[in-house]
């Protein structure tokens, strides 16, 4: 199947996304504390955040890093990190050079080098202690900006230098946040807002977030794909959020192509292929599994062992499975039937989805969920593990809350960034199904909108998907706990 290169430009997603301007015009005057600009020179979809994620999690850092000057640097301690004004990172450790210098002092994260004099930092004494600029990009800076000795890391290249790693798998809600007041300010003020202009802001919101995901995907479709990258988004989402990240290494260990090639039509060879390659295929049947599930993993390793030799050097470590704590019907072996299914139909993913009809905004929506709750495994439509005797009613592979999670977190955003702008009518976006309201969703209607909001505020997908964005830009990374926060004087402007 030809691969399609064509992607998205910035003024086709502004077409497509008509109120996502709305959106970022809330934001002017405040985009250093949410996520510096960018040009199409130097393209990085993501927030500071994910880079401050990165250098504080040393599963996420590169090994090896070296300054700009060319020094090897190890990082003993990253820093605390800092909930309050200030610099990102306070107390940091790290050894410099052949001599392996001891460096201690401050880190301040930037996307680009020249946001140190952009945010003002020169000029702030609260800075004085910095001695680590972290920066994606690479460049020079002015060195008489900043305090005596410090030294300058750029990330992008020891980053990409490694095949498995993406930003999208970074989960920025769980690295520490600051508490709420109960009775903030931003509530306050969206007291006297009447139901319809919190409504507009939530789907100015909303589609600012499906927006950058469309960016997100047509970089990485430049790169990859654009098949490729509709099967890692899958995968992905088969992960639910504990396992994100191994599903789309495992993507990436047994790409789409490779797979249809392999498997053809037959979905229980792209089952031992996923299985296999995932290092999470049982070595035998245990005496004590029900005799079907012990037919069922003999059946798997006829497939895998003929293969075995030719993938063993991509095959995944168990460690890097989060498996405690997982319910058994969320268990990877059983999520990761379900793409073997998509990914053995006779037509291709991106065939299937170009397939629906994009002139009736229910019949998409239906569809859509129809396809992917309709997929039946012999084995694992009855089990809901390996342990347990089969069930006398079928259990889904994929339930309709994670079939709308898909289509508004996959599915749209990925036409968006192919070009399919006839699917993109404002009624589409509007018609999203509801996803799970989960922890985020509730804890920030309930700080925007106090404790008795009216739930119909939200009760459209899009409506989540903003609720979702404006807890990224503002609430994750106020370090104030709402005494300095910008939403609030950003929200007057909004307004007028």
């Amino acid at each position: 199947m030809q691969n399609h290169r064509h992607v998205y430009s910035n003024e086709d997603l502004n077409r497509l996304f008509p109120a996502a301007k709305g959106y970022r015009g809330l934001q002017k005057g405040v985009a250093p504390l949410v996520c510096e600009e960018r040009t199409a020179a130097r393209p990085f979809p993501y927030s500071e955040r994910h880079l401050q994620c990165l250098w504080h999690d040393a599963r996420l850092r590169p090994g090896a890093l070296q300054t700009l000057d060319g020094e090897d640097v190890v990082v003993e301690h990253s820093g605390v990190w800092n909930l309050e004004a200030g610099p990102d990172f306070l107390g940091a450790a790290l050894r410099i050079g052949p001599r392996q210098r001891r460096l201690c002092g401050d880190v301040e994260v930037h996307i680009d080098p020249s946001g140190w004099h952009a945010h003002g930092h020169d000029r702030d004494p609260r800075y004085e202690q910095v001695r680590v600029h972290v920066t994606w990009f690479p460049g020079v800076p002015d060195t008489t900006l900043f305090p005596a000795g410090a030294i300058h890391i750029a990330l992008k290249e020891y980053v990409q230098a490694n095949p498995y790693f993406s930003f999208e798998s970074i989960d920025t809600t769980a690295y520490p946040y600051a508490a709420r007041e109960e009775d903030v300010p931003c509530a306050r003020l969206l007291r006297t807002w009447s139901p319809e202009q919190k409504i507009s802001l939530l789907t100015a919101a909303g589609q600012e977030r499906i927006r950058r995901k469309a960016e997100r995907m047509a970089l990485a479709i430049e790169e990859r794909g654009d098949e490729q990258v509709l099967y890692e988004e899958l995968m992905c989402a088969m992960g639910y959020k504990n396992n994100k990240l191994p599903f789309r290494h495992l993507a990436q260990r047994l790409p789409a192509d490779m797979l249809r090639r392999e498997a053809g039509t037959d979905a229980m060879i792209a089952y031992a292929l996923l299985a296999g390659v995932s290092g999470l295929l049982p070595a035998q049947p245990c005496a004590d599994w029900p005799a079907d599930t012990r037919a069922f993993i003999r059946v798997v390793w006829d497939h895998w062992w003929k293969r075995s030799d030719a993938w063993s050097n991509r095959v995944m470590s168990r460690h890097q499975w989060r498996l405690s704590g997982v319910r058994p019907v969320n268990h990877p072996l059983r999520r990761m039937m379900a793409p073997a299914l998509l990914l053995t139909q006779q037509d291709s993913l991106i065939a299937m989805l170009r397939g629906y009809r994009p002139n009736d905004v229910l019949a998409f929506i239906r569809q859509a969920t129809g396809d992917l709750t309709a997929l039946e495994s012999s084995y694992w439509s009855h089990h809901r593990s390996m342990q347990t005797a089969a069930t006398d009613f079928a259990c889904t592979l994929i339930g309709e809350q994670r079939a709308s999670a898909i289509i508004s977190n996959v599915y749209i955003p990925f036409l968006a960034a192919t070009g399919q702008g006839q699917l993109f009518a404002e009624s589409l976006l509007n018609a999203l199904p509801c996803e799970s309201k989960n922890a985020l969703i509730r804890q920030t209607a309930h700080t925007l909108f106090g404790r008795d909001h009216q739930t119909r505020l939200y009760d459209q997908g899009l409506l989540q998907q903003g609720l979702l964005q404006i807890f990224h830009d503002f609430c994750l990374n106020d370090r104030s706990r709402c005494g300095q926060c910008p939403l609030p004087d950003a929200l007057r402007a909004y307004h007028g």
